[in-house]
């Protein structure tokens, strides 16, 4: 990030989210902050409650109280499509990807393009020209030219090309945020690093990003800001440059407190 978050208006922010689940309390006033041209980290130990809160933003789960505000606007998403339309993508671990279909057929899952005229409203006949050069337009973009046939099906791809796919949707269709959820967990050293690369080559493009995982190296290397999610609340946030990895381990699993410098307002 270029400028001070303290003079920035928040891209996503969340304000005392609370979810529970019978007597398990998932969320216990959930505050986040997401700045604008920032990939932000979100750390926290099993159980901490992040997934709980990155469903809440992505429309999967709806909070039983707290405020959601994008671009400084309070929303309500009651599905992941209310999410999606209002410009926040993501990446799920498992990718969320139908390995049977195309590239170009998962580039457009759920929001497929129908033929102009008569053939797209009456018989509902899909449009796969043009599919098909939107998703080369948009891998060629993140630079998957690796991919040679938009028309191959997913379960040829390898597992590298196959998040590369998930990211290369999240970012077509992503105007506001786009959310990764452990992008390289099932990935070998190679293709995770092709990952990283393009998490903050899409991040130069001006896409601010929410990077969920449990590799502390690779948050470390491609975050500006973590948020430390302990006990169902974010603890604190801090800067990876300032505080070292040990020390956001024991911030995450309650063996240091938080300074009163990490905490944010």
């Amino acid at each position: 990030m270029t400028a001070s978050t303290n003079v920035l208006q928040p891209v996503l922010r969340t304000r005392g989210l609370m979810k529970r689940y019978g007597t398990v309390v998932a969320m216990n006033g959930a505050d986040f902050d997401l700045y604008p041209n920032e990939i932000l980290g979100v750390i926290g130990d099993n159980g901490a409650g992040k997934t709980t809160l990155i469903r809440s933003i992505s429309g999967a789960t709806i909070p039983d109280h707290g405020t959601i505000e994008l671009d400084g606007k309070a929303i309500h998403f009651n599905t992941p499509e209310d999410a999606r339309k209002a410009g926040i993508e993501t990446v799920y671990q498992n990718l969320a990807l139908s390995p049977a279909l195309s590239i170009a057929d998962n580039m457009f899952l759920g929001r497929e393009l129908l033929k102009p005229g008569l053939m797209g409203s009456v018989f509902r006949k899909l449009d796969h020209k043009r599919m098909e050069a939107f998703s080369r337009d948009k891998l060629s973009e993140l630079g998957l030219l690796t991919i040679q046939n938009i028309n191959q099906t997913i379960e040829t791809l390898s597992g590298g090309q196959r998040q590369g796919v998930a990211v290369a949707r999240a970012v077509a269709f992503g105007s506001k945020v786009v959310i990764m959820d452990e992008p390289t967990a099932a990935l070998g050293v190679k293709e995770s690093r092709r990952v990283l690369e393009l998490i903050q080559e899409v991040n130069a493009k001006g896409m601010p990003i929410v990077l969920i995982s449990h590799n502390m190296p690779h948050v470390f290397e491609v975050c500006d800001r973590i948020h430390i999610h302990r006990l169902g609340k974010r603890l604190c946030t801090i800067d990876p440059k300032q505080v070292s990895m040990s020390d956001a381990v024991a911030l995450m699993t309650g063996a240091m407190e938080a300074p009163a410098s990490a905490a944010v307002d």
